[in-house]
């Protein structure tokens, strides 16, 4: 690589690398509180939010990968106009054709890396995501005795702890209630007790210490009651079913698979056919579309002479944030059958190319030209109208007299 290679790759490298990790942070912190939230009402152990963060993160490094990479080369590009250093290039016979070199370098390694995530990594941690919530809600985890309220374990058992002390392993204050399916109901309070294994992975014992304990059943007369020092309560734990099978969701599949279901005949039904391949042309288009960031970036990062706007940046954010949510509405439109998948996703897609297609051209082949020229004087002649209106500072008025 070439000294002006070297130069916009380090230019480049640090901005795309902090967007893409600020990106991700910011996605994580949203999904961390209500996994947290859920995983405390579930009663789980609160290690496993991080096994279910991980299992995102392919999900968020996919579409955090082409903001960090629009970003990283428009913000590269922009400092090179706003010093410019841009101009002294092009003076010298470096036009935008031979500086795209180093944005594509970036933007076709990026691209294999998101080829890699949506296609192969995403669907095995997004199933492992939801074997964790499965597993989280039948309890499969180790869900935790809430303490103070009353805890069903399965639909013969009510059990609740008034204290916990010694991390769980004395309880306090203890009232318990189960059947058995012959018709036998037990009813029993005890001060504290306690929880043990057996050689039965299936069955625990509840040893409880200081208690009574009420029995019934349709045989007896009167109900049996009985005080105990201590008494142990065989608790056969209820049957957790397996979790399903991989490939039940669209998402789920690797390419392959998809591609098979999509148009290899294996769909079991036509909205399964439909679905592959809303799913299969929605990974597609949005891999596809990084290959046109570098000429959208390039085409926002030059402001016009004697301006430092910034609106280039919040412009690229929204063109590229507006055509996700578009094709997660044209994704969702035909897997539902209300409109052609191939034609949903292939048409805002081409839509798209033909407008970066002609900012680029604007910008690379116009003396002067300015693709976002009209935006920028209408954003300019805004900002002195919102200055005008608002109430002028003690500095300002004595300066203006």
């Amino acid at each position: 690589m070439g000294l002006v290679d070297r130069y916009l790759a380090r230019n480049i490298t640090v901005p795309l690398v902090g967007t893409l990790i600020l990106a991700a942070m910011l996605l994580v912190l949203e999904k961390m509180l209500r996994l947290f939230d859920f995983v405390i009402t579930a009663g789980g152990p609160v290690s496993v939010v991080w096994r279910m963060l991980a299992n995102l993160l392919p999900e968020y490094f996919s579409l955090g990968i082409p903001i960090g990479l629009m970003l990283g080369i428009l913000l590269a590009f922009r400092k090179l106009a706003l010093s410019s250093e841009l101009d002294a290039m092009r003076g010298i016979g470096i036009g935008y054709g031979r500086l795209l070199r180093v944005p594509y370098m970036f933007a076709v390694g990026l691209m294999l890396v998101n080829i890699a995530i949506v296609g192969w990594v995403d669907p095995y941690a997004r199933y492992r995501y939801e074997g964790l919530r499965f597993e989280l809600k039948s309890g499969a985890l180790g869900a935790s005795i809430k303490v103070g309220e009353f805890n069903e374990f399965g639909k013969r058992m009510t059990l609740r702890i008034e204290r916990s002390e010694d991390k769980g392993t004395r309880l306090l204050g203890i009232f318990t209630a189960l059947d058995d399916k012959a018709g036998t109901k037990v009813a029993a309070t005890a001060a504290e007790g306690q929880f043990l294994s057996t050689d039965d992975p299936d069955t625990i014992i509840f040893r409880l210490k200081k208690g009574r304990l009420v029995q019934d059943n349709p045989s007896f007369a009167t109900p049996r009651t009985l005080a105990f020092e201590s008494y142990d309560l065989p608790i056969n734990l209820p049957a957790i079913d397996p979790f399903r099978g991989r490939g039940n969701e669209e998402k789920e599949l690797i390419l392959p698979e998809l591609v098979s279901r999509a148009y290899g005949g294996t769909a079991q039904t036509p909205k399964d056919e439909r679905s592959a391949r809303a799913n299969l042309h929605f990974r597609l288009v949005e891999v596809v579309m990084m290959m046109m960031l570098p000429l959208l970036a390039i085409a926002l990062a030059v402001p016009p002479k004697r301006s430092t706007s910034s609106l280039g940046i919040f412009i690229g954010i929204v063109m590229v944030v507006t055509y996700h949510k578009i094709n997660q509405y044209a994704e969702s439109a035909g897997s539902q059958g209300r409109l052609q998948p191939e034609l949903a996703l292939w048409l805002p897609f081409l839509a798209f190319v033909a407008l970066i297609l002609w900012m680029y051209h604007v910008i690379a082949h116009r003396p002067g030209g300015q693709p976002i020229g009209a935006l920028e004087a209408a954003f300019a002649k805004i900002g002195k109208l919102v200055r005008k209106a608002l109430p002028k500072s003690r500095f300002q008025r004595i300066e203006a007299a």
